[in-house]
């Protein structure tokens, strides 16, 4: 199954997509989301989700430090929960604590020596990447510690 990560940004939105075997992320597209048309960015998100037959989109959640939810964790929140009614029932929506995700992209693209017109482009995608990732590790060690157990 294919999972497809959305970095959602106040300008940009950042997309990453799984392998097949979903071990692995990498970075797919990044949308404009200026003035905040959501139901444009969750219809393309709908037709990405098709063309890649993915079974689960993770949003990731920008929480504060502390863990507690700002107004962009808030965002994200009402984003999943439009994005979950346009995309079909067997598609699952599932939030991911994003903190230092694009941090952590902008060192990544600096330390790759990338110019900041070409950072500016990616760093979304990355970041989607990176939640993605993030999620991936999750899934593979829940998975890793119930067949320990048995």
């Amino acid at each position: 199954m294919r999972y497809l990560g959305v970095d959602l940004g106040e300008r940009r939105v950042g997309l990453a997509i799984s392998d097949p075997l979903g071990l692995t992320a990498r970075g797919l597209e990044t949308l404009d989301c200026q003035g905040h048309n959501w139901e444009e960015i969750w219809h393309k998100i709908k037709e990405l989700v098709e063309e890649w037959e993915v079974g689960q989109v993770v949003v990731g959640l920008p929480k504060n430090m502390n863990g507690t939810l700002g107004p962009q964790g808030k965002n994200a929140q009402e984003f999943a929960a439009g994005l979950e009614k346009v995309l079909p029932p067997t598609v699952g929506v599932v939030m991911w604590d994003e903190r230092l995700t694009t941090v952590a992209a902008e060192r990544g693209l600096v330390e790759a020596d990338l110019s900041r017109k070409r950072r500016k482009n990616i760093i979304d995608q990355v970041a989607a990447a990176l939640i993605l990732e993030g999620y991936l590790r999750y899934q593979k060690n829940a998975t890793e510690r119930v067949k320990n157990d048995e």
